[in-house]
């Protein structure tokens, strides 16, 4: 309530006029009435400036900020948690597509954002770890600027090359790159997602040459290497598997250190001649540094929950993604683990964001 509306309110509240003879009673009855109205006055000045993250959370819509186009990993598993979440909550959950700059224009969007656990950002491995040591120049700190909810999920990449292209292995497709020096071109969805890092950790451990293409997506980089434009790509396994199995792409490897059992068949890139290549990707979901803490781990609690749901394991899993979970403490430390290890990586294959 705005003072002066206070101040006339307490002041059209009857005074016992100075002097005035009234019977005892009545000056006690007027007496007490004042008081009685300054009492209510005071609860509802106090019940205005209750801030609003005391009111129980949620009670409005969410936001969840996926800093990569449709389609992909990330955005299955926002869309999937954000309907589970509407469903147990009763609040809207919009799924909110900012792509661009490898997941650094949506992780920036919602580092700046209020830390009231109304925006959150599925992040990932390229915009929490490996994008710290690809760009000279970072809008944020993924562990300043964050405070962590919860690891979603993970996945390995899958090597995947256009029918046409004569390697039906990864010797032969060694074989070929070096051959052709600088001919053969592999997309990404973007510069700093594990897909690009593991095209170029590929030419560091095979010794060869070939061509990156960033795309602002992965809906952009799979028609084109459908189209014979770019050669092959390592491409998240949710995305690329249901194509290979379709027989549109060839799978050649698996990105982690053992077989996937969505894709028993394939080998992993060790066992395909590259000891020590693994790239794995992985989803979280982040808060704005700042959010209040029982928000945090009520969000947790909820998401834990869904994703131990039998449908939702299902789901997942048979696109080859790795249900995760665990508190908000787990993933601190997975982060902090994750920028390390990606740092020697990066590094190490001399990735750069061109």
């Amino acid at each position: 309530m705005p003072a002066r509306a206070l101040e006339s309110l307490i002041a059209s509240v009857p005074r016992r006029p100075a002097g005035s003879r009234t019977s005892v009673g009545a000056g006690r009855a007027a007496t007490g009435l004042r008081g009685a109205v300054l009492l209510l006055l005071a609860a509802l000045a106090t019940a205005a400036a209750v801030p609003a993250h005391a009111q129980p959370y949620p009670a409005k819509p969410i936001r969840i900020v996926v800093t990569f186009p449709l389609g992909g990993a990330p955005d299955i598993l926002a869309r999937l948690i954000g309907a589970k979440l509407q469903e147990s909550w009763g609040q809207p959950v919009v799924v909110d597509n900012k792509p661009g700059a490898g997941g650094n224009i949506g992780a920036e969007f919602v580092a700046r954002s209020p830390a009231d656990g109304y925006t959150l950002v599925m992040g990932t491995v390229g915009t929490h770890a490996i994008n710290a040591s690809l760009y000279a120049k970072m809008p944020y700190d993924p562990i300043r600027d964050f405070a962590p909810v919860i690891l979603v999920a993970s996945t390995p990449n899958l090597l995947v090359v256009n029918p046409n292209v004569p390697a039906k292995s990864v010797q032969e497709l060694i074989a070929l790159a070096r051959a052709k020096p600088g001919e053969l071109a592999y997309g990404s969805p973007g510069i700093g997602t594990s897909i690009h890092v593991s095209g170029e950790l590929f030419n560091t451990l095979a010794g060869v040459r070939t061509v990156h293409v960033p795309y602002k997506g992965r809906q952009f980089a799979i028609p084109d290497l459908l189209a014979g434009q770019i050669q092959f790509m390592f491409d998240n396994m949710p995305s690329a598997l249901p194509v290979a199995k379709e027989g549109k792409l060839r799978a050649l490897a698996v990105t982690s250190a053992r077989r996937h059992p969505a894709a028993p068949d394939i080998p992993t890139m060790a066992e395909a001649g590259l000891p020590g290549f693994e790239a794995t990707s992985w989803f979280a979901v982040y808060a704005p540094a700042g959010t209040p803490p029982d928000v945090v781990a009520k969000l947790n609690a909820e998401i834990d929950r869904i994703l131990a749901l039998p449908d939702v394991k299902e789901k997942l899993g048979g696109i080859g993604l790795d249900v995760a979970g665990g508190p908000p403490e787990h993933l601190a430390a997975f982060t902090r683990a994750e920028l390390a290890k990606w740092s020697r990586v990066v590094k190490e294959s001399g990735a750069k964001a061109e």
